[in-house]
């Protein structure tokens, strides 16, 4: 397991009913959602940023502290953070840029850290079929006003991520005084495996609340860094194409140092084989990460 270099996750979650990111207005009283076109076809997405920031708030919950916003020093910069990876679980594993104002005389200066932790979209698999959900605000009417009447942009469908985690660049290298401890560094790739098996944006929940965990993932250790399964997870019959996962896995062979998928069984009916539970399959990952920093 030393030899990985990468951990690479793809995932599929079922969602019966929601409005998950928001796009810009088309009009003035319809909320859309975000939506990337195939063909003549328009399909929803949750964008990596929307994701990030939702694995960012779900370390929140579970404990961890944050790096706060900072706001930029030079005009126009955009806010950054407090630039601190060893300090901070999120400046880790999700890299930061900040700009420093130039003092007199002298150019100004610059800090990055490429994430660690590639994200993909959470794109649907299944077309936006052009559902609105209406509703009215009646407090306006109480109050003496309009009826504010607006609709809302639904979709229900299979959505498709996939994470990849460079397991050679957590704890150290850029922004790393000292590389952290090994212990250190496999607690925070296990910290935010919990996170991701627990996924959930706060975004346009208070109406439409939904599940966007993972129901069904095929995971991978790999000596490269290539998230094999991104385009190799379609579904079929009720489930995943098998066929399709086993060209996949046997094509990479030689770069696979170890593998496993997992689901919800009760929600997929045609899987790989040696399928294990959600559960399971991450206890497995935790297994590899222990292994790969002890």
């Amino acid at each position: 397991m030393k030899s990985a270099k990468a951990l690479t996750i793809t995932y599929l979650t079922p969602v019966s009913f929601a409005s998950l990111n928001g796009s810009d207005k088309e009009a003035d009283n319809i909320s859309n959602i975000k939506k990337i076109t195939r063909e003549t076809e328009q399909f929803p997405y949750v964008s990596a940023q929307a994701v990030r920031r939702a694995l960012r708030d779900q370390l929140a919950v579970m404990g961890r502290t944050l790096s706060e916003g900072v706001a930029a020093t030079i005009k126009k910069g955009a806010a950054t953070t407090q630039q601190d990876p060893e300090k901070y679980i999120d400046d880790d594993l999700f890299g930061y840029m900040g700009t420093e104002s130039a003092k007199e005389g002298e150019k100004g200066s610059s800090t990055k850290r490429t994430s660690p932790v590639r994200v993909s979209p959470l794109v649907s698999l299944h077309k936006y079929e052009g559902d609105l959900d209406f509703a009215t605000n009646f407090m306006g009417v109480e109050a003496g006003g309009d009826p504010n009447i607006f609709e809302t942009e639904i979709h229900s469908g299979l959505y498709r991520g996939t994470i990849l985690i460079e397991l050679d660049r957590i704890g150290c290298r850029e922004g790393f005084k000292t590389d952290l401890p090994n212990d250190e560094k496999a607690a925070r790739v296990k910290d935010f495996l919990t996170a991701f098996k627990n996924l959930w944006t706060s975004g346009r929940q208070t109406r439409f609340l939904a599940d966007i965990s993972p129901k069904f993932i095929a995971a991978a250790m790999l000596i490269t860094k290539n998230p094999i399964f991104l385009e190799s997870i379609v579904p079929a019959n009720g489930g995943v194409n098998v066929e399709l996962i086993n060209e996949t896995v046997k094509d990479y062979k030689n770069e696979i140092k170890a593998k496993v998928f997992g689901a919800r069984k009760g929600l997929f009916t045609n899987l790989p084989e040696e399928t294990v539970s959600i559960g399971e399959a991450f206890e497995k990952m935790f297994t590899w990460v222990d292994e790969y920093y002890k």
